[in-house]
């Protein structure tokens, strides 16, 4: 009797030992539809994990295009999906009188809505970009507490782009000039620290943070050692993660990823990846991202007949890019993958 009740007794701590990891296991948070953070799903990963990033459908398309993006890359359970943010354009619209108007237009729309479609479609965590660019600060809060309304608390922090008809960055009335400054804003949250100081009883947020990193440097900054120092300052306010610039040299990131530890910048750092589909992205990608393409792809890439020959390249690449990668144990490849899941698919079947 004695030893069935000791027998009995140690079963009853294992299950309330099981019942009480349980929630913690990805898996279960999946099925249960409890929220996890990007820095959660890395620290509880043992293997390198996959995700993907997205653009919103052009104004006028259906949310159909991004779950025909998504679906096909589901096989390999993305845990977070990202999904970008584009700035507001500006035209010129002739109006009676023969006068111009500038009108301003947003050609991407809707991250806050995907987010929440991709999270309820797919029970997976998605990741609205956040910048700075065209938004006051007023307007970001409020962003902020829609998006942790909806469950979703994983952000990425931006700086974003300057107007295409503008030199240089200039930042909206009211809103913010530097990635730094939105990080504090949405860290500020995290504590409770809204715009309107006389607000009683208001509720803290729990928002993870990714910010962007350049392993071939920012191309505003002056020299890689100012670069790494904003980035320090961004890690210090609040940021869990970082998610790097597309890249083709894996020389660079291991380099970028070193000089960061040497900062004592300690947090993840995820790269990011992109695969070649035209010979008129050795031009555009070099302009457009300010990054260095390897001197053997582009030998290889101008050696093509025609731009399928090019994808081939551009997938064989970002292959052995990511098994090397994956050896230096980076804790998540992120795969850029402008609406053309069918070459992401092609590089994770043969690495994941």
């Amino acid at each position: 009797m004695l030893i069935n009740k000791t027998l009995a007794d140690i079963n009853c701590k294992r299950f309330f030992l099981i019942d009480a990891l349980l929630p913690l296991h990805p898996q279960y948070c999946k099925e249960a539809n409890i929220i996890m953070k990007v820095i959660d799903h890395i620290k509880q990963s043992k293997k390198t994990l996959f995700s993907i990033e997205i653009l919103p459908p052009l104004k006028g398309k259906g949310i159909q295009s991004i779950f025909d993006t998504i679906d096909p890359l589901m096989e390999f359970k993305p845990p977070f999906i990202d999904v970008t943010y584009h700035r507001e354009e500006y035209v010129y619209k002739k109006r009676d009188g023969g006068y111009l108007e500038k009108v301003s237009i947003r050609k991407r729309p809707g991250t806050v809505s995907i987010c929440s479609a991709i999270k309820s479609k797919y029970n997976t965590e998605a990741v609205p970009h956040l910048i700075c660019g065209g938004f006051t600060k007023e307007e970001t809060e409020n962003a902020l507490i829609e998006l942790n309304f909806l469950g979703i608390d994983n952000v990425l922090a931006l700086r974003g782009d300057a107007i295409k008809t503008e030199n240089a960055f200039i930042p909206t009335p009211g809103g913010h000039q530097f990635a730094l400054d939105l990080v504090k804003q949405i860290s500020g949250l995290n504590n409770g620290h809204y715009l309107d100081e006389d607000l009683l009883g208001h509720a803290n947020t729990d928002f993870c943070i990714g910010i962007a990193g350049y392993p071939e440097k920012h191309f505003e900054a002056p020299n890689p050692q100012t670069d790494l120092m904003h980035l320090k300052q961004k890690v210090e306010a609040g940021a869990h993660y970082i998610v790097t610039q597309m890249f083709f040299d894996n020389t660079k990131f291991v380099a970028f990823t070193e000089a960061c530890r040497k900062m004592n910048i300690d947090i993840p750092i995820i790269p990011g990846l992109k695969i070649l589909t035209s010979k008129k992205q050795l031009i555009n990608l070099a302009k457009t991202f300010h990054i260095d393409i390897p001197e053997d792809l582009t030998q290889a890439v101008m050696n093509c007949k025609n731009d399928e020959d090019v994808k081939q390249v551009g997938i064989e690449w970002c292959i052995n890019q990511s098994k090397e990668l994956i050896k230096e144990n980076v804790p998540c490849l992120h795969y850029y993958t402008m609406g053309n899941p069918d070459i992401t698919l092609k590089v994770a079947r043969e690495v994941f």
